[in-house]
């Protein structure tokens, strides 16, 4: 499967090392307006997990500087969308209908209605949709999924995403654009949580800015987000969970803290595989080449993300109050 990346920004380099160090998969493309990201120089491009700069050898790849070339390309068969959100709509539906399947980064839209209509384009034209949702890929994330069967019912839970603000400029600190650092972050915890516990009856916020600290209510237990954009230029990234079930807590952090079970004793958790964005392109490449549709990560859990999201913002002019979901999701 002969695969373009449009966007080369630094969610478009990640994606673009995946695909060159994953087995199977066959990049033949790139897209980019910008005349030095097409030499395969990314290094100025910056981005919220840091890293030195990356650089790639393009030399055998399509170079293109317009995305209808890319679609009209007959020998692409995906492409894998890492444009600015507010473009993600466009060019998903674009894609489809020349024939293209796609994998589009997060978030998929900036808001429900976009993401559904993305969603019927992949319908009507019978194409693969797939939203990179790349937690449900991650190791770590993926061990608190396989310990929680064997801890019995869910108590409570945490999640936590931050980093400081964009020292760039450009669209993503642009709210209309990008949905600012709540969207940015936030949303894969979002997703997490749809992917662990389902949709809740009910949201509840505080906050300002980029900075959102939410409630999902849940029969029987509340789950905690907090996080967005630190105003401190010199503040790390960092992700973290904590889930309470009735026989033991399952915690991890970025910041040095492998998942770990505390039950009877404390048990670090087996973290294996390959990493999140590898084994995301790795699934989304079996589930084009087989014609099966992405249930690991279906685009219509990916559009409640975006809708659960823009939920918890709506709700902080509540100032905490309870706003129930049955009419947003």
């Amino acid at each position: 499967m002969k695969t373009a990346v449009l966007g080369l920004g630094f969610m478009g380099g990640m994606h673009v090392r995946a695909w060159l160090d994953s087995p199977g998969a066959e990049l033949s493309a790139v897209c980019s307006d910008v005349p030095q990201q097409l030499t395969g120089d990314l290094s100025a491009v910056q981005g919220n997990l840091g890293g030195p700069p990356q650089r790639f050898d393009f030399t055998n790849l399509k170079k293109y500087s317009r995305i209808g070339d890319v679609l009209a390309d007959p020998d692409i068969d995906a492409v894998d969308i890492c444009l600015p959100t507010f473009l993600h709509e466009d060019a998903t539906v674009a894609a489809l209908r020349a024939g293209k399947h796609v994998l589009v980064e997060k978030p998929m839209a900036l808001d429900g209605a976009a993401a559904r209509r993305m969603i019927a384009a992949a319908r009507d034209t019978g194409r693969l949709l797939m939203c990179a949702q790349v937690l449900r890929f991650f190791p770590e994330y993926l061990a608190l999924r396989d310990a929680m069967p064997q801890l019995g019912a869910v108590r409570a839970a945490a999640f936590a995403r931050r980093c400081a603000e964009p020292g760039w400029g450009g669209w993503l600190k642009d709210p209309a654009k990008s949905g600012g650092g709540v969207f940015d972050l936030l949303i894969h915890d979002v997703d997490a949580c749809l992917w662990l516990f389902g949709m809740p009856r009910a949201v509840a916020a505080t906050g300002y800015g980029n900075w959102v600290a939410g409630q999902l209510f849940y029969d029987g237990f509340t789950v905690g987000i907090e996080g967005g954009w630190q105003d401190s230029a010199a503040y790390p990234f960092c992700m973290e969970y904590r889930v309470i079930l009735e026989r033991g807590t399952v915690e991890f952090s970025s910041a040095g803290k492998p998942p770990v079970i505390y039950a009877e004793a404390e048990q670090k958790l087996t973290v294996s595989g390959a990493g999140g964005y590898a084994a995301e392109i790795a699934y989304f490449i079996e589930c084009c080449s087989a014609g099966k549709p992405p249930d690991r990560c279906p685009p219509e859990q990916s559009a409640q993300a975006v809708e659960l999201t823009r939920a918890l913002l709506d709700a902080r002019q509540e100032n905490g109050g309870k706003v129930a979901c049955g009419n947003r999701v």
